[in-house]
This record gives C-alpha cells, structure tokens and sequence, in this order.
C-alpha cells in the first residue's frame, strides 16, 4: 500500500512538471510566465453555484426569438454583462421571420377520422411542461396550405431517397410524403419533397434513430417517447441570414437607413405545409399503409411493422399549416472588454440564446457558461490583468430560425472583421454533457488541444484532454450535425471535425474568414423538444452542474491565450496537413466519374505550402526563445489573413455568399461539412467542366497561403537571420 501511495505521489509530481513545462504556442519565456499567474487567477473564480444560477435564469421560461420572453432573456444577458464590468451593445435587426406556429392540424381521414397529436404529453414530476406559453410542434417558413392526400413514405427525405423513389416507379406528385428525422436537414427534405411535387410534407421521428430502442424514454430515461417532437426551421435559401437582405445587415426600419429588401414573393421559401409529429401519431399513420411495396434495404423504421413505401388509396390524411410571417425585430447582445496593447485585434466567442422552449440544453447552457466567462474575467480585470487583446462575447438572436442574427452582425461589420478579428468560437449547447467534443479549422486545433491540456477533468485524475482522447473524441449532443467527423491528422490526437452547417460559426468562417471552432460537451438530448428543459438537464445532462466551470476554465484558457500571446497562437503547420486529406478526398469523389482525373498539381502546391508552414513555425519558436517583440503588429495582421487566402469573392456556384474555398456546409443536407466545397459541388454534379478554373482558384488559394507563411518567416528571421528557417516565399 505504501509503494502504491509513493508512486502515485511520484506519477503526479512528473505530471504536474510536464504540465508546468508545457510551452504555450505563441509566447515569449516571460510572457509565458505572466500568462500562467493570470490563468491561476482565472481557474479561481468558476463556481458551479454561479453557472446553475444563470442556466436557471435564463431556462425558467419558454423564449422564442420574437416574442417578449426572449426579450426579457436579453435584458438578463446585458445586465448580467454590465454588473461583470463589460461594455455592453445591443444591435437590432429586422427580419422577415414566422409569426408562430398559427394552425396546425394532422389527422387521419379515411378510413376513419381522428386527429393526431402534435404537442408533447404532460408529466407530474416535469413542472415546466405544463407552461401555457409551450408552443406545439411545428417547422418555422413551412408554407400555408390545407390538403388531404395519400401516403408515400420517403425514409430520410434525403436527395438520393427520393431519386431511389423514382428508380423504384413510385410518384409523390399530389401525395403526402412522410420522412423521419435525420441524414439532413429538415429544411432538405421540403425542399426535395416540393420539387418532386409532393403536396405537403409530415416529418417525425422514428425510435431507430431516437427512442425505446436506445435505451428508456423520457421522464424516466433520456431517450424520446412517443410525444417528443423536434420543432425547427426549414429555411433553405443559398446564403445565411435574413431570407430578405441576402449578403447586407437587415438593419432597422427606421427611416434613417436605406436597405434594400427582397418582396417575399421572389424568395424560394417553401410553398408547401410542412409540420413535425410524433412517433406516437406517425405509427397511426404508418401502420395503416397498404402498399404492395415493402420499403428497400436500410428504409426500415424501429416501429413493430413493416414499412411500406405507399398508404395506398383507402388511407388518406389530412394536413393544414396556416403560418403567417413578417418582418420582426430581433437584437445581438455584445460585451467587450478592450485590449491594453492591441486594441484593433478582436478574439469573439458567441452562443445565440433564443430557444424553441426552455432551452436548458439548447443553447442556454453556451449561454450561462459565457456569462460566467464574463464574470471571470471581469474579476481578473479588477486586479490588472486586463487582456492585451479586445475580448467580444457574443448572444445571437434568431439562430433556431436558420443562423441569422450572427449572419446579421457578420454582414454589418464585414470589412471591420476582415481586418480585426483574430478567431471566433462558438460554444452553442456547450454544456450539455459529459463527453467534451470539438470541430475546428486547422489554424485552431493546436490552442484548442493545448487549453484542453491545462484543464482537469472533474471528479478524476485525467486533463479533459486525456478524457477526450480516451472517449474517441465524440461529443454528441443537442447540436447534432455541427460537427463533422474527419479523421485524425495527427497520431495519437482526438477526432478534431470539420465545421459543417447548423450553427453561428457560419458567416465568421464560410463568409468573412475567420478561424473558427466549435468545442464544448455533450450528452443525451431532447433535441428541440418541450422538454429541453431544467427537469431534464438536473436528470440526464449534468446533474453536478460541474461541467459548466470545466468548460469555462476550457474556453477561458483558450480565450486568454489568444488575447495575451505576441505571436497569435496559430496552427502552422496543420493546413499542409489537413489540405492534402481533403485534396485527396476530392480526388476520390471525382475520380468516381472521371476515372484518369489527377489532382497531382495541387497537391505539389501543398507540399511547397508546408516547406514554408514549417519554417514559419521554425521562425516562430527562435523569434520568440529569443525573447523578441518587435514587428509584432506587423506579424499578427498577416497571421490575420491566413484563414482569407481562401476567401474567394467570386463564391461558390450553389450560392455566392459561401466565399471560403475551404469549407461550406453541404448544400444538399445542410449539416455536414463540405472540405474544399469548389470541387467537392463539381463532383455533386458528376461534372469536369469548371474543374480547369475551380484548380486555379484553388492553386492560387494555396499560393496566397503560402506567400504569407513565407511573408511570416522573413518578417520573424529579420534582423536575426539564425531564425530564418529555409522558408520559400
């Protein structure tokens, strides 16, 4: 027993010396010193006491942009902000945005008549779900519409479900097509619903997905029960934001701005009526499908039948969507605390705040984390340890509805974001498990893996780092689709993904530029149900409340590292790295069509790219041993522009507003993430005709990239040439 304790005492004294010798990307000794005392400092002041009391705040009711609830939910956030020592801006915007639910209605008329349930059942031990402001389930921009028709099932209404559909002789033209949740968007499976014909859409979801065959159901496990139904928007227009003001800030009507907005007649919203029902009321519907055709391999459902493609012509159903929509204010809630030195480079990190109920989960757990980042530190400012760099905290508002207010605010500081902002961070649902998960742009993997390293997981002996890389990398949870799985790029690293579709990190990467990632943890969710509520979160999310501070003292780390290094504390290197993947990935694609297709001459761009990645790197590390500062402006502004050498302003064919070169979400799902989305949208189309251009603006990309790594090298190797490092501008 004594060897074992002497041991113990041994393995934690290496350990807390190899954490005390960890170098911090971007630092000079000194600097680096100074940044230890602070994040000391800072690693006092997380409370969980303090984390439940703003989820509490902030989850007590039911606020959905647009309505007085939310507004209330604002106040607390600036208020909250302001006491902590922030200065606080509002900024509204006016976009076009559903009224509400108005009439909904699903039931079966033949071959008997009775409606179907489409709010979620009350329980005796869940007190919020009987709060009168609860809205049913429904789709926000469904289309208005009263029509009773025959049945066709679509599995995931996914592109390819409904071309197999096709293929097997089965028409949706006038029918009623039923889909489940998941494989997409939701807003994908109108969209592709509509242009078949269909006359409306019903979607549910099915307990293979989500539900009693995962495990138990709500209230007494956290899986779906046969009420649960996943609200959400449909928005599917080819740019982010208010469907009105396409690539301009939807700034107030107020007489004194001129904007330019589209007549919502000439916009692609959806015509059709689109509403989501429970598995309770689908198996009403399902179960009486007659068709002669049994659903194909992977179509079946979790329900105890078997799935048929068509209801045949003695099943009818009826479905009604009555949804007005006008124009509406909504308002991002910003704090800063300006930088002593480098006041002009902005690190931001966000969280929207509006809900589809409680929110407990989904986003207000982000959001009560950064208000308690922002108390933190407000309390190291007030003893002089103000960051060098501008820290923004960002709230968006009406991001359930499709990501628009963070689109609002990019678009309405687009040319000052291009030149300040060093990274954003989006920390939507952030704390809504145990399992800590990330997707990142490669310039950010390194800080994101390094703040991860300096934290301790709770009630363990292991950093969040060590637990991350021990659970594979999943995260999970209430915001399913953000990230994006992609393999490892380094041994021994967590899963780091792909930023996707789904989220506020949009327009700060695919439009503007910006470096970003979405980290935080996850767990089982009642993803945008009425359920998302504190009964769930004391239950199944965190029942501790020991996550909050933990993910705090994470995006802290980060947050501080970013606003305190000389060098910004970029990923050199991982661009050569991640290119060469998604590069060869594309090639696969395309090749699929055009068998002798090569993309050897970017991936030689790539190889030179990383010489010079490489030397930069190299150049840093000497530049900084050597304790040098000079030029640091000079250096971090063209640190600034990496991440732009992909923005392109031509755009992508599926919409010009996605400018990145790099990365878009897919524009067939939504969701998942399109690495080089040029290429990987020619393969979509199984066509080579743009390939010759899309290579060249690939190729310069790359070069532009490279130049400035090179820029970097020389900038860091002048008047010292022992750093220069071999780079090759």
């Amino acid at each position: 027993m004594k060897h074992n304790s002497v041991c113990s005492v041994l393995w934690l004294a290496l350990s807390l010396t190899a954490a005390q010798a960890q170098k911090f990307t971007g630092f000079t000794p000194a600097r680096q010193a100074t940044e230890e005392k602070a994040e000391a400092e800072f690693k006092k002041h997380q409370s969980s006491a303090a984390f439940k009391k703003h989820l509490e705040m902030l989850s007590s009711v039911p606020h959905v942009a647009g309505t007085p609830e939310n507004e209330k939910v604002r106040d607390y956030i600036a208020e909250t902000m302001r006491k902590a020592g922030w200065q606080v801006d509002i900024y509204p915007h006016d976009i076009y945005l559903p009224k509400g639910p108005g009439e909904i209605a699903v039931e079966l008329v033949e071959p008997i008549r009775q409606p179907l349930n489409i709010r979620e059942y009350l329980f005796a031990e869940d007190k919020y779900a009987k709060d009168p402001r609860l809205m049913p389930g429904w789709n926000a921009y469904s289309g208005s519409g009263d029509v009773t028709a025959e049945i066709v099932y679509a599995n995931y209404g996914r592109k390819e479900d409904f071309e197999q559909l096709k293929a097997m002789g089965i028409s949706v033209q006038g029918k009623i097509v039923m889909a489940r949740y998941g494989g997409n968007f939701r807003g994908y499976k109108a969209l592709f619903a509509q242009a078949a014909g269909a006359a409306g859409v019903i979607i549910y979801t099915d307990p293979a997905d989500n539900g009693y065959t995962k495990g138990l159901t709500f209230p007494e496990g956290p899986q779906p029960s046969e009420s649960v139904i996943q609200r959400g928007s449909l928005l599917t227009v080819p740019y982010t934001g208010d469907p009105l003001t396409p690539g301009e800030p939807a700034l107030p009507i107020d007489g004194k701005t001129k904007i330019k907005r589209l007549d919502p007649k000439d916009v692609a919203l959806h015509t059709i009526p689109v509403t989501p029902i429970p598995y309770g009321s689908a198996t009403e519907i399902l179960k009486r499908m007659t068709g002669s055709k049994a659903v194909p391999t992977g179509w079946q459902g979790g329900l105890p039948f078997t799935y048929r493609l068509e209801g045949g012509s003695a099943l009818k159903v009826r479905l009604m969507v009555k949804q007005e929509k006008a124009i509406t204010r909504i308002y991002e809630v910003v704090g800063t605390m300006v930088g002593t030195e480098f006041p002009d480079e902005w690190i931001i990190a966000g969280c929207h705040y509006d809900a589809w109920s409680f929110g407990a989960t989904d986003p207000n757990s982000g959001t009560a984390m950064l208000l308690s980042l922002t108390e933190s530190l407000g309390k190291l400012a007030k003893t002089g340890q103000k960051p060098r760099r501008t820290i923004k905290i960002a709230h968006w508002d009406a991001e359930e509805f499709g990501v628009i207010g963070s689109a609002e605010w990019a678009e309405q500081f687009r040319d000052e974001l291009t030149q300040k902002a060093v990274a954003y961070m989006n920390y939507d649902a952030a704390v809504s498990g145990r399992n800590f998960g990330a997707s990142a742009s490669p310039s950010l993997k390194k800080i994101l893996i390094e703040a991860t390293q300096a934290v301790q997981y709770p009630d363990s002996n292991k950093t969040v780092y060590e637990h991350w890389l021990a659970q594979g990398g999943r995260r999970g949870g209430s915001t399913v689709g953000i990230a994006s799985s992609a393999p490892a790029t380094v041994v021994n690293e967590p899963v780091i993904g792909n930023l996707g579709g789904g989220s506020d990190h949009i327009a700060p990467y695919m439009h503007v530029g910006i470096p970003s990632l979405n980290a935080g943890t996850g767990g089982p969710t009642l993803y945008h149900s009425s359920y998302d509520d504190l009964f769930f979160y004391d239950k199944f999310a965190d029942p501790t409340y020991k996550m909050g501070p933990m993910v705090e003292q994470v995006v802290g780390t980060m947050t501080l590292r970013l606003a305190n290094a000389d060098v910004l504390p970029y990923d050199l290197v991982r661009y050569a790295n991640d290119l060469s993947t998604h590069l060869k990935a594309a090639e696969k694609a395309i090749k699929a069509y055009a068998p002798t297709y090569s993309i050897e001459p970017l991936l030689t761009a790539v190889v030179d790219l990383k010489k010079n990645a490489e030397a930069a790197e190299t150049a840093r590390q000497n530049y900084l041993q050597a304790g040098r500062t000079d030029k640091l402006a000079e250096l971090n502004k063209t640190m600034r522009q990496l991440e732009q050498s992909f923005i392109d302003p031509k755009g992508m064919a599926f919409g010009s507003w996605y400018r990145s070169l790099y990365a878009s979400s897919d524009p067939n799902s939504g969701y998942a993430s399109w690495m080089l989305p040029g290429l990987l949208y020619e393969a979509s189309l199984k066509s080579t005709a743009n390939l010759p251009d899309l290579e060249a603006r690939y190729k310069k990309a790359i070069q532009t990239l490279s130049d400035r790594l090179g820029t970097l090298v020389e900038g860091m190797a002048a008047g010292n040439p022992a750093t220069l490092g071999g780079g090759k501008k």
